[in-house]
């Protein structure tokens, strides 16, 4: 395939193509109007700009539209709109780059929380001497929701550090090469009272959406944390912050929100025992340029008419495991 035309939506700064330059005429879009101009004449559209969700309201509902659709993030949940899913489009996404980064970063909050580090620093910019005993991690246990690739790469992280994993996902799988074996989404309310961690790694679906509520939360230990770093949408964060509040969690993390930025009036600001981070923890130093690179390989596929990597299942949302 020569002389396509790539339409880049959004994102600053912009992703570095150059391996794209006389094989291919980039064009960017800026808004939804931009977007609903460019689309018709585009063979493929990367979704730079992943936070977005102009391109819902932009896609041609009939006529030309892009054959591929690339989205430079892990989930994929604001691209399967029905006008999209129903169309012949292929949709990939950034699988195999924000893995790893994510599970350090989960690993870092589950040792900082069972440590207390954030306990220590509040003491140390009081000027306060105060011996505490922590919370030893190995032989502790975490349930990780979500048995993709993140969670998986969760699950081998917290692994090596002594905890015991119990994974879970939509579909139950014995002699689980990995991990011996996979809980189905219904265990899960069965396994959150034993569980010293409770970790939110799944990816965003009619059957996930609010996975995490008062029930949920009911069930887990007083001395349990949660962490989310799938979709802000997995949990209800009303129910969450009433946890807190009523001392029914011993803390949490969210790195995602179902509305980003957090607003400032938020209360999950002050709910007691919470660390908020801005959707940062597959944001590693060259993160941009690994998502480019990535991106630029499959088009590079695509040119020669080879099989994609990282197809989206769009029914079901998510890059199939093997």
């Amino acid at each position: 395939m020569t002389d396509s035309t790539l339409l880049v939506l959004g994102g600053e700064p912009a992703p570095r193509l150059d391996r794209l330059s006389g094989r291919a005429r980039v064009v960017h879009a800026r808004d939804e109007e931009s977007l609903a101009a460019l689309l018709p004449s585009a063979d493929a559209l990367l979704v730079w700009d992943f936070t977005t969700d102009v391109l819902r309201g932009a896609w041609p509902g009939e006529g030309r539209r892009p054959r591929w659709v690339h989205t430079a993030s892990a989930g994929v949940d604001r691209l399967l709109f029905p006008e999209l899913t129903d169309s012949d489009a292929v949709v990939t996404n950034a699988r195999g780059i924000f893995e790893q980064p994510i599970a350090e970063y989960v690993a870092g909050l589950v040792i900082a929380l069972a440590k207390d580090f954030p306990g220590s620093w509040e003491l140390q910019r009081r000027r306060q001497w105060r011996h505490r005993e922590t919370m030893r991690l190995a032989g502790s246990r975490a349930v990780v929701a979500g048995s993709g690739p993140i969670g998986r790469a969760i699950g081998r992280t917290l692994a090596a550090l002594g905890v015991v994993v119990e994974l879970v996902g939509r579909t139950a799988r014995e002699n689980d090469a990995e991990f011996h074996r996979v809980y189905g989404n219904a265990a899960l309310k069965d396994l959150l009272p034993s569980a010293d961690w409770v970790i939110a790694a799944a990816p965003l679906t009619e059957d996930t959406h609010g996975m995490f509520d008062a029930q949920a939360f009911s069930l887990m230990r007083p001395t349990a944390r949660f962490i989310n770093v799938g979709r802000g949408q997995l949990v209800v964060a009303r129910d969450l912050t009433e946890a807190l509040v009523k001392g029914s969690l011993a803390g949490a993390a969210l790195d995602v929100f179902e509305e980003e930025p957090l607003p400032p009036d938020s209360p999950l600001w002050d709910a007691p025992g919470l660390l908020v981070s801005p959707h940062m923890s597959g944001d590693t130093v060259g993160w941009r340029d690994a998502l480019a690179e990535q991106f630029m390989d499959n088009f590079d596929r695509w040119v020669a008419g080879e099989p994609l990597v990282n197809v989206v299942d769009k029914r079901l949302g998510y890059v199939p495991v093997p």
